[in-house]
């Protein structure tokens, strides 16, 4: 799965939020995007499903294995979402649907997509769920989102994006509403599923110390635009530009130690 974004401007309401940003992802690449609040990095990435708020105007290229996506309709691109590609959200309360059991929610891509019944969709669910690590699967999935832990809502979240094998995961900020002990865990579980299944992943946040553990490379962006693209290591050790800087700055001041990196500070 490659994914290759060409200059891709975004408006909203006539204000420019996005201005010429240019990344590629080969397949089974892992990329960072960062950047401070703001900085058009989560815009970015829903620019590729085609879920930008009401009022956004696209120009610029995005390709999806060779296929264009600017400009594709609604029912196009809802081919393409959960299929072809899967997005974990930052805050699962709000991507969850409250009033449904996280099963149905786990498995519902399936049903869209391949036909599932609801018997056999559910059935992959509890499968989904084991595979994620949730504690007593065939029975967390007929609890509601709400009686669940944050880190076990994200586990479902995740689920749900890996349900149909898509070739591309976008991470949006998923760990930045979790406690640091639960972000490790839920680090490692996209660590484990992306290389066992080879998947592509673009890994959005606003903290080096968070890419430094999952992706070997990131694009910085600024006010919209990409103002540095490196190795982790180099954003970490040898940050070329004061929003960089600024950013490494954070990840060593919240205790940011990696051996990979000692010495170069």
């Amino acid at each position: 799965m490659s994914l290759a974004i060409e200059d891709l401007r975004i408006s909203i309401r006539g204000r420019t939020v996005v201005d010429g940003v240019s990344l590629a992802l080969g397949d089974g690449d892992r990329l960072g995007l960062i950047g401070e609040s703001g900085s058009g990095k989560s815009l970015t990435a829903l620019a590729v499903l085609g879920l930008l708020p009401a009022g956004s105007t696209v120009t610029g290229s995005i390709r999806l294995d060779g296929r264009e996506l600017v400009g594709l309709g609604d029912r196009e691109l809802a081919a393409v979402r959960g299929k072809r590609a899967g997005i974990v959200f930052q805050e699962p309360v709000t991507a969850l649907n409250p009033i449904r059991r996280v099963g149905a929610q786990i498995g519902e891509s399936l049903r869209i997509h391949y036909g599932f019944s609801k018997r056999q969709a559910l059935e992959r669910a509890v499968r989904l769920a084991e595979r994620v690590h949730l504690p007593d699967p065939e029975h967390i999935v007929q609890r509601y989102p709400h009686e669940l832990s944050g880190g076990q809502r994200q586990r479902v979240a995740i689920a749900a994006a890996l349900a149909t094998g898509p070739r591309l995961i976008i991470a949006d900020e998923p760990t930045t509403a979790l406690d640091v002990t639960i972000q490790a865990g839920i680090l490692d579980l996209f660590d484990r599923e992306v290389g066992e299944s080879g998947a592509s992943l673009l890994f959005i946040t606003h903290d080096l110390a968070v890419l430094a553990r999952i992706v070997p490379r990131a694009v910085v962006l600024a006010a919209g635009r990409v103002v540095e693209e490196a190795t982790v290591e180099g954003l970490l050790t040898a940050p070329a530009h004061p929003v960089t800087a600024a950013l490494a700055e954070a990840a060593y001041a919240t205790g940011f130690t990696d051996p990979a990196f000692e010495g170069h500070r």
